[in-house]
Formats: C-alpha cells, structure tokens, sequence
C-alpha cells in the first residue's frame, strides 16, 4: 500500500525504472489509467510503458514537452495540450474505448475535449508495464533521454472507461473501484536508481 508514498526517479537522464505486475492478464477492449507527477523536465519523458511482443507502444502515456501529453494505444497516438506547468503535481487519467474508439483526458479533475483513436482496436495481453521508461522493445529498448526523472504517485489502471464521478475521484484521491493496477495494493519491482518516499506536499 503505496498511500502517501512517491516513487522518486532521482537522476536525469536515468536507467531506472518500477516495473508493475498487473493483477490481471486479459486483452483490453477499454481502458482508464490515472497518475500523478511532479517533475521540472522540459525534454521528452515517458510516464507509463504498457508493451506487449507485437506492438511495443500498446498503451504509452508520453509528454514530448511542457503543456502536451500523448496517448498512444496500438502505436497510435493523440495529443492534448494543458496548460504550462507551474512546478505542481499533474494529476491526468486517460480513458479509451474500442468500440467508439473515444479518448477522454482529464486535466487535474477536468475534462479535455475527447479525440479519436483506434477504433475496434483490442490491446493485448501478457505485457510488460513500467514506470519511468519508455520500451521500444518488449521490456527494454530504452533511451535514456525519454526517461523520467522527477516524483510519480497514484498510478492506477482499471479495464473499463471510469465515470466522470469516478475520474473526479481518482484526482481528489478519494474511494475508487478495483483495478488492474492498484496504487493501494502495488506489486511492483525497483531497478536502478529510485526510491519510495513520503509525500511531500499534497
């Protein structure tokens, strides 16, 4: 139970890497993953790697710079653009549907404009899901200049699109039904240079 606890990628760039073990294997037709940061990068950094053995950008949740996040599901990506950074946590969730293929993005508790992406696409199962990296090959392929270096807390992945009361509830860290991935019951591995902490400021 990670409840008030950070991940801290401390070097820049970095070899580390939390690798997540998810409680279940199936293909995904939907999806949400939520997460919070805290960073002062301004190059490219990944977030959240989710690879299988076909397709090594299954799920990538990606920030090419300041006040952009890209979603990649199958390969594919959208790009949504925040507001610039004024060195705060950024709390984001990110759903999609196969069979309507829409994107939702929410923003700190609000929700963006929603995109296309993918439709009738299914992720697949059996992947390798990390934190910190970005995999250009299934578990590794790293650079290290799209490594994340900075303070990563409240990672979740539920297999169904959450509600809107439910994202709202994922950013005021509040009860939130059971998922994939769980930052309060995290089965997780640390390589290199990353510690868990406690948070400093909410």
């Amino acid at each position: 139970d990670l409840y008030r606890k950070v991940f801290v990628f401390r070097k820049d760039p970095s070899d580390a890497y939390v690798l997540l073990k998810a409680q279940a294997e199936q293909p995904l037709h939907n999806f949400t993953l939520c997460l919070r940061s805290y960073t002062d990068l301004t190059r490219p950094y990944s977030l959240f790697s989710y690879a299988t053995k076909a397709q090594d950008n299954e799920i990538l949740l990606f920030k090419p710079k300041p006040g952009e996040y890209r979603l990649y599901v199958g390969g594919k990506f959208v790009t949504f653009r925040t507001p610039e950074g004024r060195w705060d946590w950024e709390h984001v969730c990110a759903s999609w549907e196969s069979a309507t293929g829409l994107t939702e993005f929410w923003f700190n508790g609000k929700p963006w404009p929603r995109k296309g992406l993918q439709k009738g696409y299914t992720v697949g199962a059996e992947a390798v899901i990390l934190l910190g990296q970005e995999q250009d090959a299934y578990g590794g392929g790293f650079d290290p200049y799209n490594s994340f270096t900075g303070e990563l807390a409240d990672v979740y992945l539920w297999d169904v699109g959450l509600s809107p009361d439910k994202m709202r509830a994922a950013y005021q860290s509040l009860r939130l039904p059971p998922a994939v991935l769980a930052w309060k019951s995290l089965s997780y591995e640390m390589k290199g240079d990353v510690v868990v902490k406690a948070r400093l400021r909410e």
